[in-house]
């Protein structure tokens, strides 16, 4: 079977972990794109075996055997999860107006790259239009009949952007203030533990409590009132569930090595624009634990209510 070949630059993001960042690269040969950025953070100090992985993941990208132009960005030292990531995609984005993005545990079907190519084409100019995403968890669920449907949730298990959207992106949310992210973030979710967590995070992000870039760009996703164009078939396998992630490793279990599937063709588009909010719930549920937490709740709320009935009625007695 002939592989579809991609037409948009790609960015592969990796660190220490060869095994898994040689298979995200051989569905990238397959795929064979004409302009090739890889960003390989460098070992942290102190772990000495960092130094022997770091090397062996930088040797895999020496095998690019197609027409390929290849830009390499590889610091000696480590930068860590959230600056690395997110340099090295603002150096993406610095010479590519779009282009697609994968880090080395996002294992990509050929037809991700199909989807992202006429994805970035066709909502190139849309600026509602935050990134592209090749995952999808709802396990089987589809939203309409269209081949994608809208999220408000950026997810960047394989993804794809423009230098426009990126443009609004801040690793520091130094232009965001928690009072006001707060009242923004009650008019995005309706959930009071949702709200609570994500203000738990922003809290954290500026406090600089979290290794993380990702969340940043969900949250000036929420407050720019942006989209995540989602495929209503999962385009991606995370294979980072393991015990040397990052972050991956406390994910809900059913999230790891999903299949992946394909597109049927030619892809059909959505009429209506807005996010199915109903499918976000479904999987901030579980990422969440909300089923679990409004349980305990009534569950705390039982016996005050109570009390407060018996107290009622001693007074009127």
């Amino acid at each position: 079977m002939a592989h579809y070949t991609v037409q948009s630059p790609v960015l592969l993001l990796a660190f220490n972990r060869p095994d898994t960042a040689l298979r995200v690269f051989e569905r990238v040969r397959e795929a064979r794109p004409g302009r090739l950025y890889i960003a390989a953070d460098g070992p942290r100090p102190g772990v000495e075996k960092d130094i022997a992985l770091c090397r062996e993941t930088r040797s895999i990208y020496d095998q690019v055997d197609w027409d390929c132009t290849v830009h390499k960005l590889f610091p000696e030292e480590n930068r860590g999860c959230r600056i690395a990531v997110s340099e090295a995609i603002t150096w993406f984005f610095r010479q590519e107006e779009e282009g697609i993005i994968l880090e080395d545990d996002c294992l990509p079907v050929n037809d991700f790259f199909y989807f992202c190519d006429a994805m970035l084409e066709r909502y190139r100019y849309d600026t509602r239009m935050m990134n592209i995403t090749g995952t999808n968890l709802q396990f089987d669920r589809k939203w309409g009949q269209a081949s994608y449907y809208f999220s408000q949730y950026s997810h960047i298990w394989g993804w794809a952007s423009w230098r426009r959207a990126w443009a609004l992106y801040d690793v520091n949310l130094s232009g965001y203030q928690l009072a006001e992210a707060g009242r923004r973030l009650k008019n995005i979710f309706t959930d009071d533990f949702l709200v609570e967590g994500w203000i738990d995070i922003f809290k954290r992000l500026k406090a600089g409590e979290i290794d993380s870039w990702d969340y940043q760009f969900n949250l000036i996703t929420f407050f720019q009132n942006g989209l995540c164009i989602t495929p209503n078939v999962n385009l991606i396998s995370n294979l980072g569930f393991r015990p040397d992630a990052t972050h991956t490793y406390n994910v809900p279990d059913d999230h790891a090595n999903l299949p992946a599937g394909n597109l049927e063709k030619p892809l059909a588009h959505p009429q209506y624009f807005t996010p199915e909010k109903a499918a976000d719930y479904f999987f901030l549920d579980r990422d969440f634990g909300l089923t679990e937490k409004w349980r305990n709740f009534k569950k705390d709320q039982l016996p005050r209510r109570r009390f407060k009935r018996w107290l009622r009625n001693l007074f009127k007695s």
